[in-house]
């Protein structure tokens, strides 16, 4: 049997098993936005650095983190 064999005998085998289901993490993603701006009520994922929190209240607000998140 050469690879071209293996690769098709793999194919028939996977097949059989069927679709796999597919998984969304869109749900998982909106529950994860806790951070919000007061400013403008921009939710950020918990996951989100102050540096990036301290750039957005700059760059949109040209406030402090503290004015926008604390």
């Amino acid at each position: 049997m050469g690879n071209g064999a293996k690769a098709a005998s793999k194919r028939d085998r996977n097949a059989k098993n069927g679709p796999k289901e597919v998984k969304s993490q869109l749900k998982s993603n909106a529950a994860a936005k806790t951070i919000v701006c007061k400013t403008c009520r921009q939710d950020f994922q918990s996951t989100t650095k102050r540096p990036a929190l301290e750039e957005h209240a700059m760059n949109k607000h040209s406030k402090s983190y503290e004015d926008c998140f604390a």
